[in-house]
């Protein structure tokens, strides 16, 4: 979604902001603009990408010691250069904005009362104008955004500079992400760490409600009841080069390829000498996993794939009852509480505004048990839950999510085994089982990987189709679902999933000539039935596509195109499938020229409803 840099500092903040807006292309935009303070307020915004912004800048001359940057995916108006932001009131006051305000419409009619008019479409341009009316009354920069942000209702992350305050940024959050980054005399504001990785690793997560004033040489932080209080700073993992490219043609590409790296790290702690250990998802884990007799698990998008084959595994494996809901759905249905649930997130990013609400609605429901499964440390999610796991897939930059997915199905895998283990449903043999199984997986990600010359030929084939169909039984209809998501996000080809057993109540009128049919077939107990399901494919003249293990005996011919992965990796399985059909999307796009890591209308972190 959209994304935010600031910086206050004693040198051109400008590259810092344009390098920082980059870093944030991933998250998807479609304008882009930036404003300093030099003598008075200097905007410069473009449609389209950063790198227009960038040029326009260095033709312009722009530069300054205090500016803000903004990339706007829109929601309120059009994608245009009066609708992006900074937004400016009276040459005065400019802010950014993440998230929406729910009551613009009202405040909007009150400020055009008081003799404000309005440029833009934006929910964001009643926060500059009410700064604007507060700080003409206050003179105080902080206690004008202390003044609005009382009277803004709905989910913001706002920077705010004056014209006649050129050392002070003032910045706020409430349900939409905002980081303090340190440096030495100078310090910044981001949506996303990764924007300020390149001048500081010292960053300070702002809580929800907090209020930030930042200025060359000290940072003050107040709480939503305004009592200034002390945030930790933090040391980010992260680096700047690990978001580079490197070799690879796109990002996406890179991070399938990054994938058996991602799970050998995220699998690390869960593989040493002494079993599997509750104490992977928090120190009260142990406690809490043994009270619980039911899980709930809530998500939005693949991440709600990953749950979906998650609820295959703890029911088979742990015995566990389990309920897997769309997050948005969930928090607008009437639900039963059962306070002996578990009630399982997850989200690449931990701010998907979608799932956190979800997660609030289950605490509102009287839900205690929280777990949040996540690939970002400092995340709302994260600080949201009791109890948590942290992927360590690293920076994902493709909007379209690959190693995020696998590596939080490597994580739910690790909770089926850590509640089968405490339930009394896993045996010592079987452990030692399948953790050899989890400590082979990443080589055997590498072995599939492999596969993508092949995959690649079938690419070429997909890019003049319109329409796909992916087939799975059990476990792996989830992960047919995943493959058609990824090749309708990056390659614009409509694709529908379905469970294969599916095919006869519907869905076979659609099959034809001209209709491919990917199938995932895993050498399993449902093997036979899936076999029955594509003769029936076949015998209405579709071409089959088929992700098969060794010894299924599915002949290629003609009709049928047939790549093997290996043998069966039993319950694991659905992680090793995963990554030919990514391969298979993300080539069907290449072939398309599609804007493979920033495909239209999409985001990276849904940080809106």
């Amino acid at each position: 979604m959209c994304g935010i840099v600031g910086a206050v500092a004693q040198r051109n903040v400008i590259p810092i902001l344009l390098e920082g807006l980059h870093r944030l292309e991933y998250r998807g935009y479609d304008s882009a603009g930036l404003v300093t303070v030099n003598g008075g307020l200097k905007r410069v915004r473009s449609v389209g990408r950063v790198a227009a912004l960038s040029e326009e800048t260095k033709s312009q001359g722009v530069h300054g010691h205090l500016g803000i940057a903004h990339t706007r995916w829109a929601t309120h108006g059009a994608p245009t250069e009066i609708n992006a932001h900074p937004h400016v009131s009276h040459d005065e006051i400019a802010v950014v904005h993440n998230g929406i305000i729910e009551n613009h419409e009202s405040l909007r009619e009150k400020l055009k009362g008081l003799g404000y008019r309005f440029e833009s479409e934006t929910d964001t341009e009643v926060i500059v104008h009410l700064v604007h009316l507060h700080y003409r009354q206050k003179r105080d920069l902080l206690d004008a955004v202390k003044a609005t942000v009382s009277e803004l209702r709905g989910a913001y992350a706002i920077g705010v500079i004056a014209r006649d305050a050129p050392n002070q940024l003032v910045c706020a959050r409430k349900g939409s992400p905002l980081i303090i980054g340190l440096g030495l005399e100078e310090n910044f504001i981001a949506s996303d760490a990764s924007a300020l990785l390149p001048v500081t690793q010292r960053m300070i997560y702002l809580e929800e409600g907090d209020i930030a004033d930042l200025g060359l040489l000290k940072v003050s932080v107040f709480n939503s009841a305004g009592e200034e209080v002390e945030r930790e700073a933090h040391v980010s993992e992260l680096s700047a080069d690990m978001a580079e490219l490197g070799p690879y043609r796109h990002y996406m590409q890179k991070e399938i390829h990054e994938q058996p790296r991602a799970l050998a790290d995220t699998l690390q702690n869960a593989l040493l000498p002494g079993g599997l250990k509750p104490e992977l998802f928090g120190a009260e884990a142990a406690n809490i996993l043994s009270k619980i007799k039911a899980v709930t698990i809530l998500a939005c998008g693949t991440s709600y794939h990953a749950g979906r084959v998650a609820g295959y595994w703890l029911e088979s494996i742990a015995g566990m009852p389990t309920n897997v809901e769309i997050a948005s759905e969930y928090r607008y249905r009437d639900t039963i509480p059962n306070p002996d649930a578990l009630v399982v997130t997850i989200s690449q990013s931990g701010e998907t505004a979608d799932t956190l609400a979800a997660l609030n609605q289950a605490l509102t429901l009287g839900h205690v048990h929280t777990l949040s499964i996540c690939n970002v440390p400092e995340s709302s999610l994260v600080r949201a839950s009791k109890l948590k796991f942290l992927t360590r897939a690293g920076p994902e930059i493709g909007v379209a999510s690959t190693k995020a997915f696998t590596t939080q199905l490597a994580a739910l895998f690790l909770l089926t085994l850590v509640l089968a283990k405490l339930h009394g449903k896993l045996s010592p043999e079987q452990e030692s089982v399948h953790l050899a199984a989890l400590r082979q997986l990443p080589e055997q990600a590498q072995e599939v990987l492999k596969l993508e010359p092949e995959v690649e030929t079938w690419a070429r084939r997909f890019a003049h189709k319109h329409h796909a169909l992916f087939l799975g039984r059990g476990q792996h209809y989830p992960i047919a679902m995943e493959g058609a998501l990824k090749l309708k996000e990056i390659s614009y080809i409509h694709a529908e999933a379905y469970a294969a057993g599916e095919l006869k109540h519907g869905p076979l009128a659609l099959v034809d000539k001209d209709m491919p049919v990917v199938a995932v077939a895993p050498n399993d107990l449902l093997l036979d039935k899936l076999k029955s399901n594509l003769q029936e494919v076949r015998a209405r003249g579709g071409e089959l596509y088929v992700f098969a293990d060794l010894d299924t005996h599915i002949a290629p011919n003609d009709f049928v195109n047939v790549i093997q992965l290996g043998s069966h990796a039993g319950p694991l399985s659905p992680i090793l499938h995963t990554l030919p059909l990514q391969l298979l999307s993300y080539h069907a796009a290449l072939q398309k020229g599609t804007d493979v890591d920033k495909p239209r209308n999409l985001a990276k972190s849904v940080t809106v409803e």
